[in-house]
């Protein structure tokens, strides 16, 4: 079972296509979505839940293996990727863990909350930018006092592509932008929901 969590704000074509990707080249059976809730590690404000919730329905409505999970929007305080594993471990019991992260998640998941847990139950599939070495990136999330020299991760391979929410966002401020600009970037479904919902716009 694969878990892949995220703020989505907004999910994207790349999003869709890791997913895809680790479910093919890993034979998950089932890949659950998971909207982050409060996102303690973001400097800014997320959109609401419920638009965010929306667009990850609409963005992995068509992969049939990915089921949508609201369970870290629910909980209230802050979302911590450990309590949702150890949740959906008690919910799925025997079933092998796989945490999809991105290259600059695992840069960073010496910061992550209960790091060495998350090791003990989930085995990470990380997606490598196309310009990196695996090799170059095993041993790059570190901490001295609790995270082990070496994080083993499985590489999911996928091309690269030129795309992030932040710069969705942005282009979705300016006034004249056009639904069918945002299609070469999300979802054409997402791209709707966007526009009718005026999403990102500056108040």
């Amino acid at each position: 079972m694969g878990v892949y969590g995220g703020a989505f704000d907004p999910p994207h074509l790349a999003h869709a296509a890791l997913a895809q990707a680790a479910i093919q080249q890993h034979a998950l059976d089932h890949l659950v979505i998971l909207p982050t809730g409060h996102a303690w590690h973001k400097r800014r404000e997320l959109s609401p839940a419920a638009h965010r919730l929306a667009m990850a329905h609409l963005a992995f409505g068509e992969i049939a293996s990915a089921n949508i999970d609201d369970r870290e929007i629910r909980r209230s305080g802050p979302t911590y990727t450990v309590d949702s594993l150890e949740e959906l471990q008690r919910e799925h019991a025997g079933a092998q863990l796989y945490l999809l992260l991105g290259q600059d998640q695992l840069d960073a998941f010496a910061g992550w909350h209960r790091s060495l847990d998350i090791l003990k139950i989930a085995t990470l599939l990380v997606a490598l930018r196309a310009d990196s070495e695996r090799a170059d990136h095993l041993n790059r999330a570190k901490d001295a006092a609790a995270i082990p020299s070496k994080i083993s991760y499985i590489p999911i391979e996928m091309p690269s592509m030129a795309v992030s929410a932040s710069a969705i966002r942005a282009l979705s401020a300016t006034a004249d932008i056009q639904t069918d600009h945002l299609e070469k970037l999300v979802n054409p479904l997402v791209a709707r929901y966007i526009a009718e919902h005026h999403l990102y716009r500056p108040t």
